[in-house]
């Protein structure tokens, strides 16, 4: 079981209780994980499609990540209780989140950016804040693209290749959001368009 934990120096580590919680034990690689994990991501694609939310909240953010997760983590849909290499700690998701999902409203409702660069924001600050123990960048991108779609009826391109598999792709994807870590978008941007 060692080979499915182990990480890219851009991956986020997982605790050795968090492991535990794995649900399904016949994985072997982290291949294995991937393909299940992308399963259940496309399962969650099609809960979307019959259920219309509001996204900007806590509990459907939640329940998004049990949906893609839940067959694999039994802490799939709540937020961490670790410490990780990114994000606030623990104890601040909560408010954090408080704070983005405002600041989103806010910058919808005020027209403060272009729709492209508010789902953009949206999922930086969320893989910023970090709240789950794992799938933050995949569950950030697809908010993003609800987002997109429901402000423009527009996807975001994602570089049309798989961003959780380590490749020069992600590591480009990776240093835009280092970048946007310090308040510069632009890397972010060119990458999706």
């Amino acid at each position: 079981m060692n080979d499915i934990f182990k990480e890219d120096t851009n991956s986020t580590p997982l605790t050795e209780e968090e492991k535990q919680e794995l649900k399904v034990k016949w994985i072997t690689t982290r291949a294995d994980l991937n393909e299940l994990e992308t399963a259940g991501i496309a399962k969650a694609e099609i809960w979307l499609l019959k259920s219309r939310k509001d996204i900007l909240n806590e509990e459907f953010i939640k329940t998004l990540h049990k949906k893609m997760f839940g067959e694999i983590w039994r802490w799939a849909g709540k937020f961490r209780i670790s410490e990780k290499n990114i994000g606030v700690v623990p104890y601040q998701i909560q408010s954090q989140l408080r704070i983005l999902l405002d600041d989103i409203r806010f910058w919808i409702e005020n027209k403060t950016y272009s729709e492209i660069e508010i789902a953009i924001r949206f999922h930086h600050r969320l893989v910023q804040i970090h709240p789950f123990p794992n799938g933050n960048g995949r569950i950030s991108r697809l908010l993003a693209d609800l987002l997109l779609k429901q402000l423009c009826n527009r996807k975001i391109n994602w570089g049309k290749q798989n961003l959780t598999e380590i490749s020069e792709l992600r590591k480009e994807y990776i240093t835009a959001l280092q970048k946007a870590d310090n308040g510069d978008y632009s890397m972010l941007l060119d990458f999706v368009n």
